[in-house]
């Protein structure tokens, strides 16, 4: 089996598992998600490989890491990813990508993540939880993170951190690659009441 059905299997069994931990139902994970229910029944069933975005608003939606949902090992206390080990979230032929690296839900879902940009490429994210905060470190280059439609500059050796229950998107609009680290942290989701659509 390859890392990707792999991949595919885990999802299936953990969105099965963490849905019927939280006590949620198709119907209502669908509307805390956003993801339609046929989307969520194709993924339990190991049919389809979803984006980045839709596993992002199903964890979030679960108060989950991604890491949980793709039932990547973890010790009790110490968890050592070794480089290339990784999981790889996506990628662009030119070399642009990001890479899950950890994951923890003992007190509340943090997620690190690295991220690569070549020059003139970008990624986009949707709003996430309500609560959910992101820091970033960048390590080389310079980005340029759009918050609500607010750019910021952000050199080497910046960092940045912000509320990102808003539309947001990293970019590098210089000649030279932009590396950064992300930390995500995530609040816990308790009971299966569906939140009021604003």
């Amino acid at each position: 089996m390859s890392d990707l059905e792999d991949l595919t299997q885990a999802l299936a069994r953990n969105l099965k598992h963490w849905r019927g931990e939280r006590g949620f139902t198709l119907d209502s994970l669908a509307a805390r998600s956003g993801v339609s229910r046929g989307m969520i029944i194709q993924i339990e069933q190991a049919r389809t490989n979803p984006s980045v975005g839709t596993t992002v608003k199903l964890a979030d939606a679960l108060g989950v890491s991604i890491t949980t949902l793709l039932d990547r090992d973890r010790g009790p206390r110490v968890q050592l990813v070794l480089p290339g080990e990784g999981v790889r979230m996506w990628s662009t032929e030119a070399g642009s990508g990001a890479t899950m690296l950890l994951g923890d839900d003992r007190r509340g879902p943090l997620e690190v993540w690295t991220y690569r940009l070549e020059p003139g490429e970008g990624a986009a994210s949707d709003p996430h939880l309500a609560g959910t905060l992101e820091m970033l470190h960048v390590t080389a280059g310079r980005l340029t993170l759009v918050v609500d439609g607010e750019p910021y500059e952000v050199p080497a050796g910046g960092a940045v951190s912000f509320e990102a229950n808003q539309p947001h998107a990293y970019r590098n609009d210089t000649a030279e690659p932009m590396e950064m680290t992300m930390a995500i942290s995530i609040p816990p989701v308790s009971g299966p009441e569906v939140p009021v659509q604003r």
